[in-house]
């Protein structure tokens, strides 16, 4: 396809990426732990997991799966490093190392599981989870459960409109090459 056509293509993709930025503040349910809109961060993320998981609808699903589990995974291990924290010597926090490698081997069985299969969705969850959980510092008045969640519901929207996001950049981009591609001779 010669430049004149292709640039069509990078032309959309941006023209996306500034309507998601435009409605960011708009998204309900989302945004930091003191109420902004989208988080556009964690939506680029999932758009490009879009393609990395082979740009397909199935695909898709697992990865919000695998970024649910993500979230579950790094809540365990925050939990369980509590419970392993005398474990801790000095500036070694021995609890959490623990935590980490008990939690990552029930999330590398989940492979065997049809339908949750897609761990490197886990993977990028759970990031993203101790990522909100590291730099939003939590209320007082909040309980860690209820924080848990507060964090989770924006990771999950930001995941599933990034996700849309991508399926929608593959549906444009197969229409309009189809709609040029030279007929066959």
């Amino acid at each position: 396809m010669p430049f004149k056509q292709f640039i069509a293509i990078p032309v959309f993709i941006a023209f996306q990426a500034f309507t998601m930025m435009l409605l960011a503040p708009y998204v309900p349910l989302t945004g930091d732990a003191a109420g902004g809109g989208l988080t556009t961060w964690i939506a680029f993320q999932a758009w490009a997991m879009y393609f990395l998981g082979g740009c397909t609808v199935k695909m898709a699903g697992k990865t919000t799966i695998g970024y649910l589990g993500g979230i579950i995974a790094s809540v365990a291990i925050f939990e369980l490093a509590g419970v392993f924290g005398a474990l801790s010597a000095g500036a070694t926090p021995w609890g959490l190392y623990l935590a980490v490698f008990i939690v990552v081997i029930f999330v590398i069985c989940v492979e065997r599981i049809p339908g949750c299969d897609f761990v490197p969705a886990y993977f990028i969850g759970a990031g993203v989870f101790f990522a909100l959980c590291t730099y939003l510092p939590k209320p007082e008045d909040v309980g860690q459960f209820a924080w848990y969640t507060k964090l989770a519901i924006p990771e999950m929207v930001a995941c599933v409109i990034g996700l849309a996001f991508g399926w929608c950049t593959v549906t444009a981009r197969t229409w309009y090459e189809g709609k040029i591609a030279k007929p066959a001779a």
